[in-house]
């Protein structure tokens, strides 16, 4: 309840800890992925510069698409993605997918 809102586009986002929030050397993230509407346009990739990415997946289904796969994805799954690597995760489900996303930077806004 406490996490900031970062208003990231076609997702829920909230910051648990990062430098911002008092806490440091890492960021932990809250996203909620929607169910998409029909006619919801689809997210893009992107990628982070210069960190890792390690997204859990807590509850939900959906996939993890990156520049040379994709993969399924559960609750309990765990994906590592390589810094520069470009990625977008889609929610295939019926209800939110909901995950945590740490990266080891104390703030990711200056991380890309």
């Amino acid at each position: 309840e406490d996490a900031r809102d970062l208003g990231l586009p076609g997702r829920v986002s909230r910051e648990i800890l990062s430098a911002s929030e008092g806490v440091a050397p890492v960021t932990l993230r809250y996203v909620e992925i929607p169910v998409p509407a029909p006619d919801d346009p689809p997210r893009a990739p992107h990628s982070h510069s210069d960190t890792e990415e390690c997204i859990h997946v807590l509850s939900g289904q959906g996939l993890f698409c990156s520049d040379d796969s994709e993969t399924p994805l559960e609750s309990g799954d765990t994906v590592l993605v390589p810094r520069e690597q470009l990625h977008v995760t889609l929610n295939t489900g019926d209800r939110p997918l909901v995950l945590l996303c740490f990266f080891p930077v104390a703030e990711l806004d200056k991380h890309g």
